[in-house]
């Protein structure tokens, strides 16, 4: 190893599939911040139009192949839970998916020879990590995200997942509600520590404002932004039914909603049920490098997540940060991850999960008062980038996986 970078590996199914990718872009833009330091590898599922093996600013990608290319789609765009529970026949391409995975993790070990393997959600990655680690002793760190821990409750998972965390070396939770969830559940004890995801400064700065977008979507009035997956757990049938008492005070308010999910056309309905269609927009999937620019020309970010109905919560809250960096005042929901980020009155809004009148009268009351919070953008700011920014949470990932790394 001397005179050569330690080799990391790193396991997830979300990557971004090509350039200007909509895909949550966070593995990615840790990994590249690790090559100064490791010899980064990431193996992630194939999807159609993607290429098998390329280099990604210093980082190795390699995408398994698991079925025709055409089906390669239970990965990427949504979720793998959602995709399962709206299709049953995503549940006969499962199998493959995992035994290809696997099969192609053993291989690529082989052939890498990592130091260090580090998966993020514990199934299946943690799973399939812990057992490389049986086969070649290779260090397992494992970050949790949130889903792979309020969800997937069954008591066969449970097991599963208790089994992961024990035999793995390190447990990442990316914040204290994931962690706090995961201590009960699995009786993590030392082994979990918190980092969370992070969010460039340099990138999301209220210099991105631009007027252009609300000429592109005829905004005149207040602007309110929602920007993630159209899912149970982010509770936009809630921002929805509170757009319709939000509209009554002011009129010519606007919510863009950005983002692709599996209840695209149920939200749809209900904003034509509701007589919205000219003050909710659905804008869906927008380009990564695009979305600073979103941020930073809102007036207010709102993220009304809930409790779904299978236990998943909001696990951290990423686009909370990327819109607090972007000087764009913030609004969400007691619960998960997202009371690490937002301090009431402070750095943002909460209020209630699942309260429609509630979340409607908040809103109102920070409309009525927009030029009064530049002390609060500025605060909100500032805290981001002093927890979130990626040059703090690489630096924390570095620390550990060398710790690691030298004992190899």
């Amino acid at each position: 190893m001397v005179g050569n970078k330690p080799k990391l590996l790193v396991l997830t199914t979300t990557f971004p599939r090509w350039k200007d990718d909509t895909d949550p872009p966070f593995v990615y833009e840790l990994s590249k911040r690790l090559t100064d330091t490791f010899d980064v590898t990431v193996h992630t599922p194939h999807y159609p139009g993607a290429m098998v093996q390329e280099q990604m600013e210093g980082v190795h990608v390699h995408r398994f192949r698991y079925f025709y290319s055409r089906f390669e789609t239970l990965a990427g765009g949504q979720g793998i839970v959602p995709k399962l529970r709206r299709n049953k026949l995503y549940c006969l391409i499962l199998p493959f998916f995992l035994l290809s995975q696997f099969f192609s993790l053993v291989v690529l070990c082989y052939r890498i020879r990592p130091v260090i393997i580090h998966a993020h959600w514990l199934i299946p990655q943690g799973l399939l990590a812990v057992v490389i680690k049986k086969i070649f002793h290779i260090p397992v760190v494992i970050t949790a995200h949130g889903t792979d821990v309020f969800s997937l409750r069954a008591m066969l998972l449970l097991l599963v997942k208790r089994w992961i965390v024990r035999n793995s070396d390190q447990i990442i939770t990316v914040s204290s509600a994931v962690a706090y969830v995961l201590g009960n559940d699995v009786t993590a004890g030392d082994l979990t520590d918190i980092i969370p995801m992070g969010v460039d400064s340099a990138v999301f700065s209220p210099k991105n404002k631009n007027d252009i977008l609300r000429k592109l979507y005829g905004i005149h009035g207040p602007f309110l932004l929602f920007v993630g997956r159209l899912s149970e757990v982010k509770g936009l049938n809630f921002l929805i039914d509170a757009m319709s008492l939000v509209i009554q005070r002011f009129p010519d308010a606007r919510l863009l909603i950005v983002g692709q999910g599996e209840l695209e056309g149920q939200l749809l309905d209900q904003v034509q049920r509701n007589g919205l269609d000219k003050d909710v927009l659905f804008v869906g999937g927008i380009e990564n490098t695009k979305l600073p620019m979103y941020y930073a020309s809102a007036d207010l970010f709102v993220g009304p997540s809930i409790q779904a109905r299978g236990g998943d919560r909001e696990g951290f809250g990423l686009t909370f940060v990327e819109a607090s960096m972007s000087g764009c005042l913030v609004m969400g929901t007691r619960g998960g991850g997202i009371e690490d980020i937002i301090v009431e009155d402070q750095t943002g809004f909460l209020v209630p999960p699942g309260e429609t009148n509630v979340l409607a009268k908040k809103i109102v009351s920070v409309l009525e008062r927009l030029e009064s919070y530049s002390e609060m953008k500025t605060r909100a700011r500032k805290s981001a980038a002093e927890k979130y920014d990626w040059a703090v949470i690489a630096r924390q990932y570095i620390d550990l996986f060398r710790a690691y790394a030298r004992k190899q």
